[in-house]
């Protein structure tokens, strides 16, 4: 089926209000105040964060796509939290390595400002760099070094990203948990894993996490105007900093186990914006 944001004549910005009209639509909320796209290991904190007050399908809403990575859901949620704001959960994630351009990317970040977010929250897995960091450590993404060759911002708008992951947002989840470290995330275009020699090459530059989203979605909620919160779940060492080969299945496997714990550590931090 057709995707609206594959036509390039068409304003992306129209359609993701068109999808924020929708959302607000069928949840009843005129306005969400914060926006989560939780990534590997992260889904649970949408259970943990406050009541669910609507749950709509991706595919009831013009540009999005139904989620093609295991252990991704393809919904939207609304969520009432405890102190009066609203969330809004973004669960149908695309990914730049699908090969849809970069316009889908960005859609969900562009939706959630049309539906009146102020503040991005952007999760991901990613292979950790640093050795200190075993399989299941949450790190705050203190900046990002973008290697797809490609941004979601068209034409001469040019868009400052210095203090792109907020510093009063890292603040706020350190006030919750004090020991969380923080580092450079790295995303590459994908869908396969970064050889070893990559990996020295994102090491020399000064990333310090390695992955396949994030970066893009960063620029587009600074381009809108957010504040942005990320959050990398280190699930594997990467490709040469382990001996061992790299998989999917592992990923998950760290996922899964690190759920509770880091999704309970977001639903906090949520609870303190």
């Amino acid at each position: 089926m057709s995707n609206p944001l594959d036509d390039l004549n068409v304003d992306p910005f129209d359609i993701a209000a068109q999808a924020a009209k929708i959302i607000a639509d069928k949840s009843g909320v005129e306005q969400h105040d914060i926006a989560l796209t939780l990534g590997s290991g992260w889904a649970k904190a949408a259970d943990l964060i406050g009541e669910t007050i609507a749950t709509i399908s991706a595919d009831e809403l013009p540009g999005f796509r139904a989620s093609k990575v295991v252990g991704h859901v393809s919904t939207i949620r609304s969520i009432a939290l405890p102190n009066g704001k609203h969330a809004l959960v973004l669960g149908a994630r695309t990914h730049y390595y699908e090969g849809h351009g970069v316009r889908p990317v960005v859609h969900g970040v562009r939706t959630a400002a049309a539906a009146g977010a102020k503040i991005m929250i952007l999760t991901n897995g990613a292979g950790g760099i640093k050795t200190s960091w075993a399989p299941g450590t949450p790190v705050l993404i203190s900046d990002h070094i973008n290697f797809t060759a490609t941004s979601p911002i068209e034409g001469a708008n040019f868009v400052d990203l210095t203090d792109l992951y907020a510093l009063r947002l890292r603040d706020i989840a350190r006030s919750v948990d004090a020991s969380l470290d923080e580092g450079v995330y790295m995303q590459f275009r994908g869908p396969h894993y970064e050889t070893p020699a990559e990996v020295q090459m994102a090491k020399a530059v000064g990333a310090h996490l390695v992955g396949m989203s994030t970066a893009l979605e960063a620029i587009a909620a600074r381009q809108s105007g957010m504040e942005v919160l990320g959050l990398s779940l280190a699930t594997n060492l990467a490709a040469g900093i382990s001996d061992s080969p790299l998989s999917h299945v592992e990923v998950l496997a760290a996922g899964k186990e690190a759920e509770p714990r880091i999704s309970a550590l977001l639903a906090q931090i949520v609870a303190k914006l």
